[in-house]
């Protein structure tokens, strides 16, 4: 039986305490001073928040271990906060079968660093054209409950209502990667705009991604099934996510870190380490993705971690990789931009980057707040603390970091992971992160 002690941590509501974590779940709380306990963790001016859950990453394994592994996966994620990330379908072989999903399963809980939760995909080697084994992955041990052909559009709107038909019985949801590839095509990797024509680049117009969003609601209203937009770029998109909600359709959105800050001016210069899929929009888009994560029409931040190796993102623009690594910095850009200027509080990043993807997510045990009987998935938060991003220092296998040299404010201090230290700059602690 293994008892640590966080002290003086400050907890949700702003009320300070301590935390009494026992063999993995969070015994007691409250003003604990005195307790007998084997390890001690001072949380003198950390915020203490539930693990983070990440929705949407792409760990490469199997087929890209060049790039990603799930252990090296891990690694980021437990550096950057998270105690749980849902590991996209697009690998090789594709994650289509439930022995593929219990395989990445397997892998994740192997390296005990964070809970990899496999994303099932939708149809049978994402190429869109018949469903994969989406009931035969949902009664696996893996459990799949969210579905997505991630970096392919379901553009197909009799299989997408198909699958969200047949998600539904069992409380499943599909996440969309919303592009039409008519508007959009294979082609297209910067904001069709005035950069776009001005670079010679080919354009990737907002109304490819708000005609699918658009679609989509509407066909989770007609099946009464549940449908979950991944990476919201645009403001017309945001427009079109507020009236669903309002007419109480069944739909969740997510931002990414990249969305809510970097621009496409900054594709000047042609580095294609800012290169993504859909692509850095204009500043009025960045400010209406902020204001719809404050006011709720977006629900969740997830980061599209997309590592690639030195081989795939280092060429010119047009033949570059799209992807941006997110993991390990992730908490410090919402801090720095939410936090910092008020938009957010603590509560709302434990809301959008704990809780309410575990929720989205079907995930139980993850995101639940720091009351007792809770599992010991526990993130501390130094509030205060300055960062300056160093693409070299990433956990990743990768290094295509759009933070690189970039100072925030705010950053993980140390990440709990049932009960185990996974990740911590505490070096009284280092040595139970290294086993």
């Amino acid at each position: 039986m293994t008892r640590t002690l966080i002290s003086g941590a400050r907890l949700l509501g702003d009320a300070t305490g301590d935390l009494l974590v026992q063999d993995g779940v969070i015994a007691e709380v409250g003003s604990l001073g005195g307790t007998a306990a084997d390890r001690h963790i001072d949380a003198d001016g950390l915020v203490a928040l539930p693990g983070l859950v990440d929705l949407h990453v792409h760990l490469r394994e199997p087929g890209r271990e060049d790039a990603e592994t799930i252990a090296t996966g891990s690694a980021a994620a437990a550096s950057g906060g998270y105690t749980a990330v849902f590991a996209m379908a697009n690998t090789s072989p594709v994650t289509d079968t439930a022995e593929a999903a219990e395989w990445i399963l397997d892998l994740g809980r192997a390296c005990g660093l964070t809970e990899v939760v496999p994303v099932g995909a939708v149809t049978s080697g994402l190429a869109g054209e018949r469903l994969a084994e989406l009931g035969l992955m949902a009664r696996s041990r893996a459990k799949v409950r969210v579905f997505s052909d991630d970096g392919h559009c379901i553009h197909d709107a009799r299989i997408m209502r198909r699958a969200l038909e047949y998600i539904r019985p069992f409380g499943g949801v599909i996440s969309q990667h919303a592009q039409d590839p008519r508007l959009a095509d294979a082609s297209a990797c910067c904001h069709e705009g005035e950069v776009s024509g001005r670079l010679g680049l080919p354009g990737w117009p907002s109304i490819a991604e708000e005609s699918i969003v658009a679609r989509d609601v509407m066909l989770a209203r007609h099946t009464g099934s549940r449908v979950h937009v991944a990476h919201v770029s645009s403001a017309g998109t945001v427009e079109v996510l507020r009236w669903a909600k309002a007419q109480g359709i069944a739909v969740t959105a997510e931002v990414t870190p990249h969305h809510l800050v970097l621009t496409t001016d900054l594709l000047a210069e042609y580095d294609p380490v800012y290169k993504v899929n859909p692509p850095l929009r204009p500043a009025e888009d960045v400010e209406a993705l902020r204001a719809a994560l404050a006011d709720g029409t977006i629900d969740i931040v997830a980061t599209d971690h997309a590592p690639h190796a030195r081989h795939d993102k280092e060429h010119s623009f047009l033949d570059a990789a799209f992807g941006m690594l997110g993991l390990e910095t992730a908490l410090s850009v919402v801090s720095d931009v939410m936090v910092a200027s008020g938009r957010l509080d603590w509560a709302d990043v434990a809301r959008i980057m704990s809780s309410r993807p575990a929720r989205i997510g079907g995930l139980t045990g993850q995101g639940a707040s720091l009351a007792p009987g809770s599992p010991a998935n526990i993130t501390l938060v130094d509030p205060d603390r300055t960062i300056t991003v160093d693409a070299a220092a990433s956990r990743s296998r990768s290094r295509n970091n759009p933070w690189h040299g970039r100072t925030m404010r705010g950053a993980v201090h140390t990440t709990m992971y049932r009960g185990r230290v996974s990740h911590t700059i505490d070096t009284d602690h280092a040595t139970e992160y290294a086993q």
